[in-house]
């Protein structure tokens, strides 16, 4: 019989990990239930104690956006319909082929069943609902538009999932080439030039200073490589660390909005998330000091983030919103701040968010879909100086040959 490890549910809620053989995943539930304990997930395994690879595969990572938009935008119709939650939340689970996220919309069922309202359920995953999510549906549940709350979710997740897809999909191209130059480099490096430096050792002629600088860093690559590559895990380890870090943060970011080119991309793209989250959070009744709030932690910057949590303490004085963000131009370019200011002089503010997000999105499509183009001869006027030096420091030693002979 196999054996199955499984995650089963107390009555007083609590989550009881254990494993056993049993002839199906059935019998298993019948197993629990006999028990008084109500199967959430289970796992077949290879080996007592051992994971199969592909089980081990399709739990592996986090819960993709993808699976948590299915999720929301089937919720929304479920609810709208007239699906009871608790019912809603068991045929998703059955839907969803993401074991990691299937275990935690059943946990979701059963708080829901045992009285426990929905955004304090999601609250408990804080990983996979993020805090704007959780305050949306709890203002969706206050209301009773818990199914308009949940369509503005789909659609701003929608939005937001597509608009990092256009940066992702337009940074492999001179992500995949940077790569490849590096890769042939150091290939050249450690097994072509070793050899032709043997050939000019031998001569004892003098050789050029290019050609002197791609000896010497052959010889490092090839004698001391691992260590180069130790080295460089550590810096990069260092990196990671202080990019972490308050004051890291606030440097890196700072110079990231300084960088020609990708800080306009990054400004537009904290804008966009900016006045689309601002534009979900108006239709709902979270006050706006909250929703500002809220809305800095989903803003990627620190710079970003520290200018809502200042405009959350200046609104709390009764400062607008445009006159606090006006405070940052470097941020919030004069269109951001006038139309703002327009919406909440005519209480269209959330209308007018929605216009300058789309607008802002719209923009760095465009930017991104441009870029390739942009980055395509710089990146061919790189390789072909790199190509160019290379060549050069091979060819000129044997010219001076050459004349000697």
């Amino acid at each position: 019989m196999p054996e199955f490890y499984y995650t089963a549910r107390t009555p007083d809620g609590k989550l009881k990990k254990d494993r056993i053989r049993v002839k199906d995943e059935k019998a298993l539930s019948d197993y629990l239930k006999n028990r008084g304990l109500m199967l959430t997930t289970s796992k077949i395994m290879d080996k007592p104690g051992k994971f199969s690879i592909t089980a081990f595969i399709k739990n592996f990572g986090g819960v993709p956006t993808v699976q948590k938009i299915f999720f929301t935008q089937n919720l929304s119709i479920m609810v709208k319909t007239g699906f009871s939650l608790a019912n809603a939340l068991k045929t998703l689970a059955v839907q969803t082929t993401n074991n990691k996220f299937k275990e935690i919309i059943l946990n979701l069922q059963y708080d829901v069943e045992s009285g426990i309202s929905f955004s304090n359920a999601l609250a408990k995953h804080p990983k996979v609902f993020p805090e704007i999510f959780v305050n949306m549906i709890a203002a969706g549940e206050v209301s009773g538009k818990l199914d308009e709350i949940l369509i503005n979710l789909t659609t701003q997740m929608k939005k937001d999932h597509h608009l990092l897809a256009k940066v992702k999909s337009a940074m492999m191209y001179p992500s995949v080439v940077v790569i490849a130059m590096v890769g042939i480099g150091i290939t050249m490096m450690v097994t072509v030039i070793p050899q032709m430096m043997g050939i000019y050792e031998e001569t004892g002629a003098e050789l050029p200073l290019p050609t002197k600088i791609v000896i010497a860093l052959s010889k490092g690559l090839t004698n001391y490589g691992i260590y180069t590559v130790i080295v460089l895990i550590l810096l990069f380890y260092a990196f990671l660390r202080i990019k972490k870090t308050k004051k890291g943060k606030f440097y890196l970011h700072h110079l990231l909005l300084r960088i020609p080119l990708f800080a306009s991309v990054i400004k537009k793209i904290n804008l966009a998330r900016f006045t689309r989250t601002l534009s979900s959070l108006l239709k709902t009744d979270i006050p706006i000091v909250q929703t500002l709030q809220i809305i800095s932690k989903t803003l990627g910057n620190v710079h970003y983030q520290k200018s809502m949590i200042n405009a959350s303490e200046k609104v709390k004085q009764g400062i607008s919103i445009s006159k606090t963000l006006e405070e940052s131009p470097k941020l919030f370019p004069p269109i951001v701040t006038q139309m703002i200011n327009i919406g909440e002089e005519s209480g269209t503010l959330d209308s007018i968010s929605e216009e300058i997000a789309n607008f802002f999105e719209e923009d760095v499509e465009e930017t991104m879909s441009g870029l390739s183009t942009i980055i395509e001869p710089i990146l061919m006027l790189v390789i072909g100086a790199v190509v160019a030096v290379m060549a050069l420091s091979v060819l000129m030693p044997m010219y001076g040959l050459v004349d000697v002979l």
